[in-house]
Formats: C-alpha cells, structure tokens, sequence
C-alpha cells in the first residue's frame, strides 16, 4: 500500500485508528480500509453514528461563532482530530479574521496532517501532546504564549474527554486547565452520553476497546460536573442538537438519539 505524505513513516497502517475513523464519518478522505471497515462494523449496530459525529461537528462550529461573536480570539483545541471542513480556524475567522489557534493531539496522524494544513498558517500552531498529562500540555511554549497574554481562551474538549477513563480521572484534568485560564475564557466540551441509547452503549464501548482509544460514555450529570467552577450558558449541559440550534426545528422530536451532550461554560 502506497502511503501517503500525511502519514509518519512508523505509522502502523493496518490497526484502525479513531481520528481517522471520525474523519470518515464527517465525509473526508484521510482515513484507510482498516478504519472503514471499524466505521462499517459501529454502524451495523449504531446506524445513526455518522449523525452524531456531524452533529458532534456542527456543535463545535457553533459553539465556536458564539464565542467568537463574543469577541474570543483565542483558541485552544485539545483533541482536535484530523482537521476537516469547518476547523476551528476556518470558523472562527469568518469573525474574527485575527482569531489564533493551537490545535493539539495525542494522534501522531493527526498531528502530521495538522500540521503540513497549518504550516503557512502564522496564526496557528500543532502540539502533540496528552490530556492525560496535562503538566506537560499546559507546559508546551505554543499554550503557554497563548495563555501569557491574559486574554480570554476558549478551551475545546469537543468529543475528546470520553477517551480518559474514570481512572485518569477527567474532572481533575479539566480542573487543571480552568485553572490556568484567565478571567473569561471559555470551556467548550460535548461527550458521548451513556443515558441516551443504553441498549447499545456496551457494545460500542467494547467496540471502541479495540482501538488504542477506548471510550468511556457518561451521564449528563457526570459532564456537567466537568464543567465545576465555570457558568453554564443557557440552554446547559443537553444533547448535542439542542446547544443554541442555528434553526430550531432541526432539532428533531428525538434529540436524544444523537448520543451525545455538550455544553459551553465561562470562566468568571
């Protein structure tokens, strides 16, 4: 198999890997058979997977334009995946033309990808680093600029906080980050939801125990208290089509079959 540019040369290509199965889902092209064939065997017994993560994206482009209509010019994206169409520096410059970004993964696919995307980028960055060692992330030069000037940072933890298992401990991780945030940033975080299809959560989850990147679905109670010591922005914590919908009746009479919550919080 041919491999291509965006791909590190010590990159196993015949294991599935999570971004680049998210990114077929959204519809893109950087992802292989191996993980087209995980995608084929989720949506056997999920059919509406492609939804959620489209909904799981559009959630992220609002959430985005609200802040960025609120005058964030700051961004950082932790667990940013392979970038497709509508990233978060794409969004945010339809606003704020001037809108930085610090895109950051554990994913060396997606990081190589990130990054040959963003390398005549001057106002964006690529880490690779780990939510699980938040130390080292919160210490990369790339955060630390954007944090130094005390301007407002929106934080995104957009479906990336249901691949630390309760061991690791999540709350205290996004503790971590609020902490270092100025007055007024922003934590932006949706995750997969336990309470919404019950009947099928098992599986998916050993599914996804198959990959590097097991998931851990939660209780809307369990994702809102991620966001302790933030204000919650009406409508809260709900399922992912609910977030502030650009049109109402999108919504749908079954919300909750987009197994997903999110929310987005201020820091006071």
């Amino acid at each position: 198999m041919r491999r291509p540019s965006w791909v590190p040369e010590d990159m196993d290509l015949d294991k599935p890997n999570a971004a680049r199965v998210y990114d077929y889902y959204l519809g893109g092209s950087h992802n292989f058979e191996v993980d087209r064939e995980m995608a084929r065997k989720a949506m056997s017994m999920w059919p509406e997977l492609p939804q959620i993560m489209r909904s799981n994206r559009a959630f992220l482009r609002r959430a985005v334009t609200f802040l960025a209509e609120r005058g964030v010019t700051r961004f950082l994206d932790i667990g940013s995946g392979i970038p497709t169409f509508g990233a978060v520096h794409e969004t945010a410059r339809v606003i704020r033309p001037e809108a930085e970004v610090v895109y950051v993964d554990r994913d060396p696919v997606a990081v190589a990808h990130s990054r040959l995307l963003m390398q005549d980028d001057p106002r964006s960055a690529v880490v690779q680093a780990d939510l699980r060692d938040v130390e080292d992330l919160m210490a990369r030069p790339e955060v630390i600029e954007m944090l130094s000037a005390g301007e407002p940072v929106a934080v995104l933890l957009v479906a990336v906080a249901h691949f630390v298992s309760d061991d690791e401990d999540p709350w205290k991780l996004v503790g971590a980050i609020r902490d270092a945030l100025p007055s007024g940033s922003a934590l932006v975080l949706s995750h997969a939801s336990l309470e919404a299809r019950p009947d099928q959560a098992e599986d998916h989850q050993k599914l996804y125990r198959m990959t590097p990147t097991p998931l851990t679905m939660r209780t809307r109670e369990q994702v809102t208290a991620m966001f302790a010591g933030f204000e919650l922005v009406e409508p809260g914590v709900v399922h992912l089509p609910q977030w502030r919908p650009d049109q109402p009746d999108t919504v749908g009479e079954h919300p909750e079959r987009i197994a997903g919550v999110a929310g987005v919080g201020f820091r006071p």
